[in-house]
């Protein structure tokens, strides 16, 4: 049956001589691997270079109830990304947050309000001139909320101690390793209260910027299955030098 969906493009892998399974988190359907034959071919149908990390898509999909590899009839570019594939710093931060939804979202069942969070993330960066140094951070942070583990936090007051294990703020060290302490549970804090738009105001250096990461990554560790390593780290840790 036919259906059309948005969709966000992840991962490509290579299927036989020429084609690709691509794996997109659409709208309807939330992740879903698509087997796209001839993709590789000069003249396909549906070219591989359609599904750029990241790219927004307009689908038209066969969908099957029994899940495994679907099938595209129609697929679109929309918007066209004008500035990403081209800027070395906005591609190296798709890369890296393409790698992480990929890992977060293998098993994701379709939720609008994430796929939307998602998308308009993607057309901000897109479109943005500057104070792009905190983005992938402010991504991730906001990221955490739809996958279930954001703190919450509604006290103005600055705490000491951020536990990673527990997400949860706290004023007594806890008895593990797996914690924030000042200044980056401020710097965390701050962030958890920000937009895109003002992120670029939390000034912070860049080997604080870097611990910051570092340990948000660990939080999503802690809190994903299966997280693993991220091989695009170093790439984005080149970038922001």
């Amino acid at each position: 049956m036919l259906h059309k969906t948005k969709g966000i493009a992840l991962k490509t892998t290579n299927y036989a001589e020429s084609s690709l399974v691509v794996h997109v988190f659409t709208e309807s359907f939330g992740m879903q691997a698509y087997l796209i034959n001839g993709a590789k071919k000069p003249k396909a149908k549906i070219a591989a270079n359609l599904f750029q990390p990241l790219h927004p898509l307009d689908m038209v999909v066969y969908q099957k109830d029994n899940g495994g590899l679907q099938r595209i009839k129609e697929v679109h570019q929309l918007p066209v990304l004008r500035d990403i594939p081209f800027s070395m710093t906005k591609r190296s931060i798709a890369l890296f947050l393409d790698e992480i939804l990929y890992k977060v979202l293998r098993q994701q069942s379709p939720d609008p309000h994430l796929f939307h969070y998602v998308r308009q993330a993607v057309l901000w960066l897109d479109s943005a001139s500057d104070g792009l140094a905190n983005f992938h951070l402010l991504f991730l942070i906001k990221l955490s909320r739809f996958l279930g583990f954001l703190p919450s936090h509604h006290s103005s007051r600055q705490f000491p101690y951020f536990d990673l294990l527990d997400g949860v703020f706290c004023d007594n060290l806890p008895a593990h390793s797996h914690i924030l302490q000042q200044p980056h549970t401020s710097f965390f804090q701050a962030l958890l209260k920000t937009s895109f738009e003002d992120a670029q105001q939390i000034r912070m250096g860049k080997e604080d910027r870097k611990y910051l990461l570092e340990k948000t990554l660990e939080f999503y560790k802690l809190h994903t299955e299966n997280f693993g390593s991220v091989h695009s780290l170093y790439i984005l840790e080149e970038v922001f030098q």
